[in-house]
Parts: structure tokens; sequence; C-alpha cells
């Protein structure tokens, strides 16, 4: 765990975005370290609006195009991971984290996060079957609840 003593002479963690930016080499203006913090704090897969949201709510000094410009660095470098859900927005969540697939709901537009070792070893017998080595792959399911009946 890294903590960091800030300006006031608290000291803080530093979450896991942050971390890696700092092992890049990138230099963490103070906007950044709250976009970095608003993601690590990040439950859901917030949208760039959103993120500028939340980091507007801790800054009000801070630009929706300082957002944008801070997200794509941080997915050119590897650190943030883009996610298109087919509903228009670009959302993103840290990169390089233990693998998951994703549910979308569509009614929502709430993501869920899962991992079934099920759908692992498919995957991979399809692939041997077909003539070939999974080396990446990212499952996304578009859905709508169940209804009662169905349930």
């Amino acid at each position: 765990m890294s903590v960091r003593t800030s300006s006031t002479g608290k000291s803080r963690r530093l979450g896991a975005i942050e971390r890696a930016c700092r092992d890049k080499g990138l230099r963490m203006t103070g906007q950044r370290k709250i976009i970095a913090q608003v993601l690590d704090d990040a439950a859901d897969h917030p949208d760039v609006v959103e993120l500028h949201r939340r980091a507007a709510d801790v800054d009000d000094r801070i630009s929706l195009s300082t957002v944008y410009r801070t997200v794509k660095l941080f997915e050119t470098e590897g650190i943030l991971e883009r996610l298109d859900f087919r509903d228009g927005r670009s959302r993103y969540e840290q990169a390089a984290r233990e693998h998951h697939d994703h549910l979308i709901n569509l009614e929502t537009g709430d993501v869920i996060e899962f991992h079934s070792d099920e759908i692992e070893k498919l995957q991979t017998e399809i692939a041997k079957r077909l003539g070939y080595k999974v080396v990446y792959h990212r499952l996304e399911l578009y859905a709508v609840p169940l209804d009662k009946d169905e349930a």
C-alpha cells in the first residue's frame, strides 16, 4: 500500500490508478490525481461526462476537456480500458485487473461484472477444436430482467 502526504499534511492512500500512473512515470497534476481517485472510487463504469461530474464535485475548476484528455492519456498508457457497450457512450475501468466479463442491463444501463469458470473452459475448448489458442477475449451479454413468470 502506498501512502502520500497531501499539501494539507494529511496522508492519503494512493489508489491503483494513481499508482499505475506513477509507475509509468506520468506527471500527476492535482486534476489528474482527482480524476484518478474518482476512477479508483467508482463502483460502476463511468463515461467521461459522469466522470467529469464526479471530479467537478471535488474541484469545480476541472473542465470536461481535461477529463477527456486525461482519460485518453490513461487509456494510451494502458492504465484504463475503454468499454463500448453499444449505448453510444464509452465507459472506463482500470486495465489489467483480474479477468471478468460484463452483463449489460438494457433497461437501466447497469453493468454487472461476473466471472464464470464454465464459460472460460468452454471458450478454450471451442478455440482448440477450431485449431486456436485463446490469448484474449471480452464477453459482453446484453440482457433485460426476467419477467416474474420467467424467474
